[in-house]
């Protein structure tokens, strides 16, 4: 996870220098959402953007119910404590970040207990309609109204909607809410694709948060595998 957030790996056992980072981030960062805790972080995600409920809706049934032997696997004792010792500056980013989200949680006051059900209600509620509305390859044209709460205004979830949310790439809903503009000039500024890091890092290339910054340092066929470098005129 520091390797993601741009430590490198290679000082994966500098801690202390390591703790003065991840200190950085935090003050960089407003929220870092927790995989473990998704429903929490998004509730509050919702709540420090002002932004509706349809904006923040996940789609909820499993897209991977394989059954690997991995995913069943409890390490031993020895085998955590050996995980710890070698993943130290992994952990020390994950407890501040946990530690984090749970203060900014419990400084919304309770409503935020009530919503987060509420959340959870209207989920389950719409992955299950999208579910049946996609497998449903005659293309009727269903809706869903979502009535009007607390937390949100009435809104329909169609064919168009569950489309959107059922993807794997995010930035379908951003576009179709924001308008065509936004996939041009918006995706730039999106966290870079790990594998586009990693195919630079392959070639001896630094490593960028966004498409944009590389653009602007003169990477160009990141996306084909065409890897050149224009020299950009300082």
């Amino acid at each position: 996870m520091t390797f993601d957030m741009g430590w490198p790996a290679e000082r994966a056992d500098e801690e202390e220098e390591a703790r003065k980072y991840i200190s950085k981030l935090d003050a960089d960062f407003t929220l870092v959402m927790i995989l473990e805790h998704l429903d929490e972080s998004v509730v509050l995600l919702r709540r420090l953007m002002c932004w509706e409920l349809r904006d923040v809706l996940l789609y909820s049934k499993s897209k991977n119910s394989r059954p690997y032997p991995y995913k069943f696997y409890a390490a031993t004792p020895e085998e955590l404590e050996n995980h710890r010792g070698w993943s130290a500056v992994d952990y020390m980013l994950y407890n501040t970040f946990n530690n984090s989200l749970w203060q900014k949680i419990n400084a919304q006051g309770p409503d935020f207990y009530d919503e987060l059900k509420y959340f959870r209600r209207i989920k389950n509620d719409v992955s299950d309609f999208c579910m049946e509305t996609m497998n449903d390859h005659n293309g009727v044209n269903r809706s869903k109204v979502v009535t009007a709460s607390k937390w949100n205004p009435e809104f329909e979830v169609d064919r168009d909607y569950c489309w959107c949310i059922t993807r794997r790439k995010a930035w379908y809903l951003d576009e179709r809410i924001k308008g065509p503009k936004y996939r041009g000039k918006g995706m730039g500024y999106s966290v870079m694709t790990l594998i586009f890091n990693y195919r630079l890092l392959q070639r001896g290339l630094p490593t960028f948060k966004n498409m944009r910054e590389a653009n602007a340092a003169g990477i160009r066929g990141l996306k084909k595998k065409r890897i050149h470098v224009k020299t950009v005129p300082e």
